[in-house]
């Protein structure tokens, strides 16, 4: 029996397949965005607290109450908006979930949806499945920023929805002040809808702020903001995000997400509603992951990479134009096998497999792990 793919141009994701590469020849994974360190040990004692209590059922559908109104509180410390713990605020298994449910909830067949290029990869496939047609915008290379005018040019009157990404992945790049302006110019007198993803918002280096959507109120009345809690708190295998949304949208999504994964797991919320309190972690965040960038681009200083900015995320891009020739994908390939070293390269994030010979590394890891990598690397 033949099963018609629904996705016919999409493989495995290159997280998994470069991850199972790096497993099979014993090299040290800087590929897949994860920490190698462990989350705060309070948070973890109070998972166990609630496990033990007996937590262990059904959450509410848009999460439990008590971490919503933390949510709330949260957002309006961070970006002046408090956002209605019943009405805006949703509780998702998951970044990638939340991003499914918001792209499922606004998409007719055949509406469009602007994806600037490089994109995570699960934007793509997201839209295609919900029967929409992504429409490519490349960023600008070397700094990854946004042209407006391209922006602009893509829009037709089949355009449904823009979709960001600020700190942006892989490059790092992050929105500035004039972008969400010309942004709210450019949506002002349109019914085009932002899906934001700022799942790295607390990693955002060299004292520059995090300028959520939230921040501008004629954006947030149009927007779907997605945060997570797995990224802020070294937690990526909980699965555990959120999104922020107007009160008719939220209505629209919790309709998708009640039969994507109906509810997130129970005792890990509450544990986080009680750590929340906690402003220190999060707001400590920036300095903790700038000074793990600060040391990789030290430890590589003497190597053939040629590093770029990143202003935000854990991972930093590298040029690798003095060692070789190769394309990304071949380079990445040998650089596990050979050299015991996992990359991502960027030409996967391209639908059209676009190669600037640049490969990612993620740099969300223990100073020794940093140091044997790049110790392996500066032997290119």
């Amino acid at each position: 029996m033949i099963l018609p793919s629904k996705l016919p141009q999409i493989g495995t994701s290159i997280f998994t397949v470069m991850s199972q590469l790096a497993q099979q020849h014993g090299a040290i994974n800087l590929s897949q965005g994860f920490p190698d360190f462990n989350c705060p040990p309070e948070l973890t004692d109070l998972v166990s607290y609630y496990l033990k209590q007996g937590y262990n059922q059904y959450a509410p559908m848009a999460g439990v109450l008590k971490l919503r109104e933390q949510i709330s509180s949260k957002t309006e410390k961070m970006y002046g908006f408090s956002p209605n713990p019943d009405t805006e605020i949703t509780i998702t298994s998951g970044a990638t979930e939340a991003l499914y449910a918001a792209l499922a909830a606004i998409l007719r067949s055949g509406d469009e949806v602007i994806v600037l290029e490089p994109a995570y990869d699960s934007y793509v496939p997201a839209i295609l499945l919900n029967g929409g047609k992504p429409v490519f915008v490349p960023l600008q290379v070397p700094s990854f920023k946004i042209d407006w005018q391209l922006v602009k040019a893509a829009i037709t009157t089949r355009t449904r929805a823009i979709l960001l990404n600020s700190p942006h992945n892989p490059s790092g790049a992050i929105l500035s002040a004039s972008d969400l302006t010309t942004l709210a110019e450019l949506v002002g007198d349109t019914n085009i809808v932002i899906i934001s993803d700022e799942v790295y918002e607390h990693m955002v280096f060299d004292s520059q702020p995090h300028l959520s959507l939230l921040t501008q109120p004629e954006l947030a009345g149009r927007s779907f903001v997605i945060s997570s809690f797995g990224k802020t708190y070294h937690a990526t295998g909980w699965k555990v995000a959120y999104c922020v949304a107007p009160p008719t949208f939220t209505t629209e999504f919790r309709k998708v997400h009640q039969y994507l994964t109906f509810s997130t797991v129970t005792p890990i919320q509450y544990a986080l509603a009680d750590f929340l309190d906690n402003q220190e972690h999060y707001l400590t965040l920036p300095a903790f992951y700038q000074a793990k960038r600060d040391l990789f681009h030290h430890l590589l200083q003497d190597s053939g990479f040629t590093l770029k900015p990143s202003a935000g995320t854990y991972f930093q891009l590298v040029s690798y134009e003095n060692i070789t020739q190769e394309s990304d994908l071949e380079f990445a390939r040998r650089l596990t096998t050979e050299v015991g070293v996992a990359a991502i390269p960027i030409s996967v994030f391209y639908h059209q497999q676009t190669d600037h010979g640049l490969l990612r590394f993620c740099f969300a890891k223990n100073e020794d792990t940093l140091q044997a990598a790049a110790e392996k690397l500066c032997r290119l």
